[in-house]
Order: C-alpha cells, then sequence, then structure tokens
C-alpha cells in the first residue's frame, strides 16, 4: 500500500513538472534556418507556429530556447 502511494505521488510530481515546464517562457519556434521567435510558453509557440505556417514558410518546429540557440543562422527576430 505504501509502494502504492509513493509511485502515485511521483507520477503526480512527474506531471506537475510537466505542466509547468510547458508554461514557461523557454521555446522557440524555428525552421530550416532561421528561430522565429522565443521566450514564448508552449502555448504561445503553438499560436505563433500556426500563424508561421499560413504563410510559405517549412519546416516549422516547436524547441526550447536553449536548443535554438544552437542554431548557426541568425535568428530573424
Amino acid at each position: 500500500m505504501e509502494k502504492e502511494k509513493s509511485l502515485e505521488k511521483q507520477k503526480v510530481d512527474e506531471t506537475e513538472d510537466h505542466v509547468s515546464e510547458l508554461t514557461m517562457p523557454v521555446w522557440s519556434v524555428i525552421g530550416f534556418n532561421h528561430r522565429f521567435a522565443s521566450g514564448l510558453t508552449y502555448e504561445e509557440a503553438t499560436a505563433e507556429l500556426r500563424e508561421l505556417s499560413k504563410g510559405e514558410y517549412s519546416g516549422l518546429c516547436i524547441v526550447t530556447d536553449q536548443a535554438a540557440a544552437r542554431m548557426r543562422s541568425k535568428s530573424v527576430l
């Protein structure tokens, strides 16, 4: 019984951590050669991605700002 409670608490803690990461402004929208936006919450990043995908941009994705910073090309911010 105690082990079950411990596993349940661990699942709750992991879920809370996951949700808090999504609400932190640490997300970027990037394309093949450019960073289009950074410092966004995940919800803001998905909205930005939807807007950009209406244009002629391809290869768009959402990554962390840390990963986007490793891109070799310049940001278009």
